[in-house]
């Protein structure tokens, strides 16, 4: 039987980044680049934890650092109107290649074995960043849907031109909703570092930045299903690893595959009819 406590662990770095990037596409600006910000505040993480003993000042520095890069993506996507697709990509490029160097120079060619100050436990095994995450997405999920901030950022997201003419400000929302999502990025990446695989390793997010927007999808917008989606995907990878444990005729190979290709088959078949909001990806340029 699969403890349901390892799921919620191996979930919470996709499932942060996944609520984050909800809110940020609730208003209209998609995050390609949620791999490279997840790097970013892993290492971040792995370095302030490892130079202070503290791993709580490892979170805080991982979630400010996802803040700072989100952040510096906004501009460039929501002030200078760039393509949201081609920036979150050359984020994901600089952002592994970076932090691949400096790794390097640190820890050597081929790096060595850390091991980073590990969380305290609460009870049953629980730590407070995973008590954190179930509150993260409900709040988000409230701040969205029931209050009249969330109606900005929804009406940002649809239709941005209404939102200006009611007198708000469209870029000022978006920059909100980034924020939110750039939080929630450096928060998964951290976790991922400090509370998950309790080291560093300049390939370690290995794709689930992508797979925290495609629970976005399959979660129709909506962050405590994006949550939800993303303990799925925390079943199958605490399955992997126990069948590499148990199953050695299996090839080790094989069963790595097996949240990737949970991720496909969940597209696959969840994302027809969905349905995303009308100006997502889209620069907006004000009213003419």
């Amino acid at each position: 039987m699969i403890d349901p406590i390892s799921i919620l662990r191996y979930a919470a770095p996709i499932g942060f980044s996944a609520v984050g990037e909800t809110a940020g596409q609730r208003a209209g600006i998609i995050n390609i680049g949620l791999e490279g910000t997840m790097l970013a505040s892993a290492f971040v993480a792995m370095r302030v934890s490892l130079s202070t003993g503290n791993p709580w000042l490892g979170i805080l520095a991982g979630m400010f650092a996802g803040l700072f890069v989100t952040l510096i993506s906004a501009v460039l996507t929501i002030s200078m109107r760039q393509d949201q697709v081609v920036i979150g990509t050359v984020f994901n490029l600089l952002f592994f290649g970076i932090c691949g160097m400096l790794f390097e120079k640190s820890n050597g060619a081929t790096g060595q074995l850390l091991s980073l100050p590990a969380l305290p436990k609460l009870i049953w095994g629980i730590d407070a960043v995973l008590i954190i995450l179930i509150l993260a997405a409900g709040a988000t999920g409230y701040a969205l849907f029931k209050t009249d901030w969330g109606l900005k950022a929804r009406a940002a997201g649809e239709y941005p031109s209404s939102l200006e003419a009611a007198g708000f400000s469209v870029a000022r929302t978006r920059y909100e909703a980034c924020a939110i999502a750039g939080v929630m990025a450096g928060l998964g990446g951290a976790y991922y570092a400090i509370g998950v695989a309790g080291s560093f390793a300049p390939d370690m997010i290995s794709g689930r930045g992508f797979m925290a927007i495609a629970m976005v999808t399959f979660a129709r917008w909506k962050p405590v299903w994006g949550l939800l989606a993303a303990c799925l995907l925390g079943y199958f990878e605490t399955l992997q690893i126990q069948l590499q444990m148990n199953q050695q005729g299996i090839p080790k190979s094989l069963l790595i595959a097996i949240p990737y290709a949970a991720t496909l088959l969940v597209l696959v078949f969840s994302g027809k009819g969905a349905k995303a909001p009308e100006a997502l990806g889209e620069p907006y340029r004000g009213m003419r």
